[in-house]
């Protein structure tokens, strides 16, 4: 059983007595509530206050909304609930990761590029205090995974990088700063993503380290936060099968789970390994990665099984707490189990100081909202200047000025909105508007409308009597459900791409995905930017200006450890 006496909960008597008799106290139906993470139902297509009371859930999370809103939302089930929530969203980049208003401070890889973890400390301030003031109490970051395949198209930008080192670094500096608000850090998403070329949403992932090499990278960073008292850790659907077998010699490929599902993983590999005693959630379970490997009735009480406390996300909620109520009462799932997870889920939220020992929510939102956007701004800013990060410029094409390119082409690819919850960050007109700004003439390429004699017939003179520089901008972010994060050109004779490189000076920027030279390695002049927000934007320009120095520094290797990207 849970020693809440013992780290991250370090209670004190009377409150582990409390926590002790509450779970006593509870129901079997308000037990199995408190196992779910439900997702955020808006007010104006539900009853909050009747959805609230009939499930009971120990937590909700939210996406992205209007600020006074979702106050009002969580405001309202907050006191229809018996047992205060855990309110959670994924605020990896800043406080937008909740409220549509919030700071986007900066894409964790982006803080790491500064290489300085008061940046990192911002982002965990900046996202908490934003999330608080509408009644956030839970962060789903950081994210601590490594990037070590530059193929993965689900975290990529999303990380700090491949360097267990900064990953410890910037991970600790962001946990500061959710704690200085009172935010829960949610560590994801162990075992560890950025090893699989594949993304979990559409399937079970694999971390295919061997178990030493997977103790020597992400074990050190889960022993790391662990040992600091980490509260909870985020189970992903992403298999360790070198953990699994180590653990289970002769177990069959058959037989092996992702995380999410898995016994050995959970109860072996994070509870008695790395000795972590506090709360996990999983991963959303509408993921293919979690309904592919098994019914989803024998699925979720496996998760419970496994040694996980809640399930996140539902598919259809009545029927998925009617397969765990099922499985109770047929002793699938024990009553041990679930007092097991309810007594981590109460403890943390009074651990954390979400509720006190009279089961009352210990920081209700207020009425008024200031979310102190022009001070958050400031340290966004910040983050940009101190990340852009010039990769090569092979034929010294920088300083770019209107007197030396008055005439610019513009060609931004993946500027669109396709894919699962992006940040939403469209580039295209803003790029012209800040370069004409500058005084550059600016004309955009019309994926839409192909001009015939341009694709078709014209040659190198043809492209030269049209514009002095061609300006490229990759803004293809990473997002759940897609399948790569790669450059795609036109397929009809690739008609964006820069064919003429070698006769027309043409740079290349990325504003997410910093591998791009994977498939652009020619190219002369190469720069990564991170994240499509204002501020980068603005810091990039005065850059390839020469109004500032370069900075940044690279997380990841860029040139995809390829020698023709170096050229």
């Amino acid at each position: 059983m849970t020693d809440l006496s013992k780290k991250p909960y370090n209670l004190s008597a009377s409150q582990i007595d409390f926590v002790k008799q509450k779970v006593a106290s509870m129901s079997t139906e308000a037990k199995i509530g408190q196992l779910f993470f439900v997702i955020g139902e808006d007010e104006e297509n539900t009853d909050l206050k009747e959805f609230v009371k009939k499930y009971q859930p120990g937590g909700i999370m939210y996406r992205p909304d209007a600020a006074k809103k979702l106050q009002h939302e969580i405001a309202t089930s907050q006191e229809a609930s018996d047992i205060p929530l855990l309110i959670a969203a994924n605020l990896e980049a800043g406080g937008n990761g909740l409220v549509n208003e919030g700071t986007w401070v900066g894409r964790p890889l982006q803080v790491a590029a500064t290489d300085n973890p008061e940046n990192a400390y911002n982002l965990g301030d900046v996202s908490g205090y934003e999330a608080k003031q509408v009644g956030g109490n839970m962060s789903f970051a950081p994210i601590v995974d490594l990037d070590m395949n530059f193929r993965n198209p689900i975290m990529n930008s999303r990380t700090f990088g491949s360097d267990k080192d900064r990953v410890i670094k910037m991970s600790d500096a962001e946990i500061e700063g959710l704690n200085a608000n009172h935010v829960i850090p949610v560590a994801k998403h162990f075992p560890g993503d950025g090893v699989d070329e594949r993304d979990q949403h559409l399937l079970s992932s694999i971390n295919s380290l061997s178990a030493d090499e997977w103790m020597e990278s992400y074990g050190e960073i889960y022993h790391h936060l662990i040992e600091n008292g980490l509260p909870s850790i985020m189970i992903a659907h992403i298999m360790q099968p070198a953990w699994e077998q180590k653990l289970q010699p002769g177990i069959e490929d058959k037989d092996l789970r992702p995380a999410s599902t898995s016994k050995l993983l959970i109860d072996g590999l994070l509870r008695d390994v790395l000795n972590f005693n506090g709360l996990t959630i999983t991963d959303a379970t509408p993921m293919i990665g979690y309904n592919a490997i098994m019914p989803r009735s024998e699925a979720l009480p496996a998760t419970i099984n496994a040694g996980i406390d809640m399930i996140l996300f539902n598919k259809d909620i009545d029927e998925d707490y009617k397969f765990i109520t099922d499985a109770v009462a047929n002793g699938t799932i024990s009553m041990d189990r679930v007092d097991e997870a309810v007594t981590r889920i109460i403890g943390t939220k009074v651990a954390q100081g979400v509720m006190n020992t009279d089961c009352e929510l210990c920081e209700p939102t207020s009425s008024n909202i200031d979310l102190k956007l022009a001070e958050h701004e400031k340290l966004a800013a910040k983050v940009a200047t101190e990340s852009v990060t010039l990769v090569k410029d092979r034929d010294n094409l920088l300083p770019i000025t209107p007197k030396k390119y008055p005439r610019v082409r513009l060609v931004v690819l993946g500027d669109n909105d396709d894919g699962g919850f992006k940040e939403g960050g469209k580039v295209t007109a803003k790029f012209k508007e800040k370069l004409e700004e500058k005084g550059f003439e600016v004309t955009v390429f019309d994926r839409q409308h192909l001009n015939f004699q341009e694709v078709f017939a014209g040659g190198v003179q043809y492209e030269k009597d049209q514009f002095d520089l061609a300006f490229y901008v990759g803004n293809v972010e990473t997002a759940s459900n897609q399948t790569t994060t790669r450059l795609d050109w036109i397929h009809l004779m690739a008609a964006d791409a820069p064919w003429f490189m070698k006769d027309i000076p043409t740079v290349f920027v990325s504003t997410c995905n910093p591998y791009h030279l994977f498939d652009i390695p020619m190219v002369s002049t190469y720069v990564n930017a991170y994240t499509g927000n204002d501020v980068t934007i603005d810091a990039l320009l005065r850059k390839m200006t020469g109004e500032e120095k370069f900075i940044g520094t690279n997380p990841v290797d860029p040139f995809c450890g390829r020698f023709d990207t170096r050229l």
